[in-house]
């Protein structure tokens, strides 16, 4: 008599099972990780724009207007007395978006002792927020 060599059905069953357990309670872990990954990206990026908004700032005396906004880090003004001081494009890459695709926000003056106002409206692309949909960054007067 030759047996034969392979699974049942009920042992291919109850490995799905374990499988599925096991994804319910790690999931929600890796998942939670990735929304913290997001907030700490943002807090990066901002961080690193406000340097180059910073080293604008030296080269042309000022920082940019609302109108020009974060533009002017990768685009030339259009003010020939002023165009004369940039020494851009300050940005190797395009100007990045937040890690919730929207993109950050500027304006001038910023509160306190900030000249500007550079944030990221969390994941609910939204103003205010708690958690993960609060806003990061260097936030405006409210």
């Amino acid at each position: 008599m030759q047996l034969s060599k392979g699974f049942t059905l009920l042992e291919m069953l109850v490995v799905l099972v374990i499988i599925g357990l096991l994804a319910g309670l790690v999931g929600p872990r890796i998942f939670g990780n990735v929304d913290k990954a997001k907030v700490q990206t943002a807090s990066i990026q901002v961080k690193t724009l406000k340097g180059t908004l910073q080293t604008l700032r030296l080269d042309m005396g000022r920082l940019p207007t609302n109108e020009e906004g974060l533009a002017l880090l990768k685009t030339p003004p259009t003010d020939e007395n002023v165009k004369l001081f940039w020494k851009g494009p300050y940005l190797e890459e395009d100007l990045p978006l937040d890690p919730w695709n929207n993109p950050y926000q500027y304006s001038v003056p910023g509160v306190d002792s900030h000249p500007f106002a550079l944030y990221s409206l969390g994941a609910d692309g939204q103003p205010g927020g708690t958690d993960f949909d609060t806003d990061i960054g260097y936030l405006p007067p409210r």
